[in-house]
């Protein structure tokens, strides 16, 4: 039996090397980017309105003018006008280029204007206000994005302002989810009383679906030689393979000795944490990745959530760490094992306080309704003090 540091040591030296893609940009959002960006002109590439208004040559302000005929109007799009006289000046609108000449704007709210003739109405006026001058974000060929980056909407902004209409991403594994058991029956089945409805499957496929994984789904029986043909192709079409069930100490849990006899090296069985313990994982010379989870739901679930989650996302270059939050009130747990406590966090003046909810163990998967994640108490311990910090893993937003 390893620690759960020690298993996330072994996972986390066993990633994969994602191949690369290109994308439309429309895709992009989400996607973790995989080339470096560079601005291809100044940003903004020229000086930049950032109020409607008038544009001035401040001098003439600062030698006490503060009356300007309007000689046209610049519109955002149009190419730079050019003032003819300093005692003149030009409506501007929000994102037109400065016309030539001028230095300053001076918004409507500032200014009377009556038969062509501008009146600016406030005490202060500064030279170079409102205006967004060229360059001042980045300089053409500087370095704005790098690779490793989930690409928000904000990065696709930006990825269209340097004209990319395609974008090169890693590519997510190629991935296979397996449930395992007899008792389990289909969704769309009612089952005996004896049976149970399929669950684990479904939700490790929406959960890669949402890192942008597109994964298989497929039921196996407690059947050595059925999950032996049938892991093997799985094991070869795929990069990783997530199963769940099979892999406790009962007469019927044949997913190890299976995948060893695949090929699949055994990097670890069984951690020091609840729920999950009997989690198994191993990968193949061939570099396949295998995470054999537990059959319970909450177990299943948190060991997607704290193990296969971060070992895809390092994968792909992004750093995937815990967030931590303060335990809102005493717990205790008396066997020396890390727990992951279910907990519900809310933002309180700035504090992510986490409330238990511990459940009814790890078959409690209605349970998971109630929280938001998990947070992570350290096996040193048996009793948690209300204020102490410690990690903690979200499953929602």
């Amino acid at each position: 039996m390893v620690t759960v540091q020690d298993a996330t040591a072994r996972i986390l030296q066993a990633l994969y090397t994602p191949r690369t893609e290109s994308i439309p940009l429309a895709q992009a959002h989400g996607r973790v980017l995989a080339e470096e960006i560079a601005a291809d002109r100044d940003l903004p590439p020229f000086d930049r309105a950032t109020m409607d208004g008038i544009a001035i040559a401040y001098q003439a302000w600062h030698e006490g003018r503060r009356t300007f005929s309007l000689e046209g109007t610049q519109a955002a799009g149009m190419p730079s006008h050019t003032l003819s006289h300093p005692a003149h000046a030009f409506e501007v609108m929000t994102g037109a280029v400065l016309p030539s000449g001028t230095d300053t704007v001076v918004r409507y709210e500032d200014v009377s204007i009556q038969d062509n003739v501008a009146t600016i109405t406030v005490a202060t006026v500064e030279r170079g206000q409102s205006i967004h001058y060229q360059g001042s974000d980045a300089r053409r060929e500087a370095l704005l994005l790098e690779p490793g980056l989930v690409l928000s909407p904000a990065e696709v902004a930006l990825l269209a302002s340097v004209g990319k209409p395609f974008v090169s991403v890693f590519a997510p594994p190629r991935a296979a989810v397996v449930s395992t058991g007899d008792e389990l029956v289909d969704v769309d089945e009612t089952p005996l009383p004896h049976q149970v409805r399929r669950s684990n499957g479904h939700a490790l496929v929406a959960a890669l679906e949402a890192l942008h994984v597109t994964a298989s789904l497929s039921h196996l029986p407690d059947d050595k030689d059925v999950l032996q043909a049938k892991l093997r192709g799985l094991v070869e079409a795929n990069d990783v393979i997530i199963l769940s069930g099979g892999v406790s100490k009962g007469k019927f849990d044949f997913v190890p000795e299976v995948l060893e006899s695949l090929g699949v090296v055994k990097h670890f069985h069984q951690v020091s944490q609840r729920p999950g313990k009997p989690f198994w994982f191993g990968a193949s010379a061939g570099g396949k990745t295998v995470f054999a989870l537990p059959g319970n739901p909450v177990s299943t679930f948190l060991c997607f959530q704290r193990y296969v989650k971060p070992w895809l996302l390092q994968s792909l270059g992004v750093q995937a760490a815990p967030a931590y939050a303060v335990l809102a009130v005493p717990f205790s747990f008396q066997p020396r094992v890390t727990y992951f406590l279910r907990v519900s966090v809310r933002n309180e003046q700035g504090r992510l306080m986490a409330y238990p909810d511990a459940g009814g163990g790890s078959g409690d998967f209605a349970n998971l309704k109630n929280v938001t994640g998990f947070l992570e108490l350290p096996l040193e311990q048996t009793q948690f003090q209300a204020g102490e910090v410690f990690p903690y893993w979200p499953f929602r937003g």
